[in-house]
């Protein structure tokens, strides 16, 4: 058994950019419509530019990069509609960076401590059951908060939680808007974490336990110098919050298996391989959505 001297995100492939929006199961562009299908690693986002803005449904999966893939129907999208959504993609994520790592991070404008607390307003009307996962305010007069169902095993949500939050929260900025609390024209977005989302350590393992992770972590010892740091698709075999160590073997996906051959299983070595790490050696662990 490995012994390392050694928390985590989500790929959006559907979005829907609305104001008063009401669920469907169609997205539409000019005349047409087409149904919408959710694959498992989907993160369903509701986008409301201000109160007054209409209803622009998009939907970008692998195939689909850009407005221009739809034809003239979004030409009159501004530019930097999308550039938030990419800057955040290609960043570095990490723990409480408000946004694939969970957490709050506010932009130090005036009005954004009202809109966190509005939103914890929101969230105890469910009973905290529709829960904070992230929360993240910009400049622009922008907002967006992840939310996860605390109910459910894995945090997932239904078009119609991410509709019921979103409705909520906006009807409280309209509100702080009319009473000056709020600057004019919030732009705000409410998402499910994303199934790749960050695992945190020790407070999910219990939680993700059941499911591939992926995992980066630190081997050797960091106060020498002499660490170095690796990475694989692993699944958790136990975790001890006292010793605060967790021991992981080998997950069985694709990525792993080819490295026995193509098409072959696991060889009897990749299933006896087994590692241990300390909490602490643990740099970034996420799930991990492929088979």
């Amino acid at each position: 058994m490995a012994t390392v001297a050694a928390s985590t995100f989500a790929s959006p492939d559907l979005i829907f950019h609305t104001a008063q929006w009401k669920c469907c199961p169609y997205f539409c562009l000019s005349n047409l419509c087409y149904p919408v299908r959710y694959s498992d690693n989907s993160m369903v986002i509701s986008r409301a530019k201000n109160r007054n803005s209409p209803f622009v449904p998009v939907v970008r999966g692998n195939s689909i990069r850009n407005g221009s893939d739809f034809g003239n129907s979004v030409d009159d999208i501004d530019d930097d509609f999308f550039e938030e959504d990419l800057e955040e993609e290609e960043s570095e994520l990490y723990i409480g960076d408000g946004s694939g790592g969970g957490g709050i991070m506010l932009a130090g404008t005036w009005w954004d401590k009202e809109a966190l607390a509005l939103a914890e307003r929101v969230s105890i009307s469910f009973d905290k059951d529709l829960s904070i996962y992230a929360f993240r305010t910009f400049s622009n007069s922008t907002i967006r908060v992840r939310i996860e169902k605390l109910s459910s095993k894995y945090g997932s949500l239904s078009m119609t939680d991410i509709e019921d939050f979103s409705s909520a929260y906006r009807a409280l900025l309209d509100e702080a808007e009319q009473l000056g609390t709020m600057p004019e024209n919030i732009s705000l977005e409410v998402s499910s974490p994303g199934i790749e989302r960050i695992v945190q350590i020790p407070g999910d393992l219990e939680r993700f336990k059941d499911l591939p992770m992926y995992v980066r972590y630190n081997t050797g010892e960091v106060e020498t110098g002499s660490s170095q740091e690796s990475d694989g698709i692993l699944n958790l075999i136990s975790f001890d919050l006292d010793a605060r160590f967790c021991t992981w073997c080998l997950a069985d996906v694709r990525a792993n298996r080819e490295k026995a051959g193509k098409g072959k299983p696991l060889s009897k070595k990749q299933r006896e391989w087994r590692l241990q790490t300390p909490f602490e050696s643990l740099r970034l662990v996420r799930r991990y959505s492929e088979c």
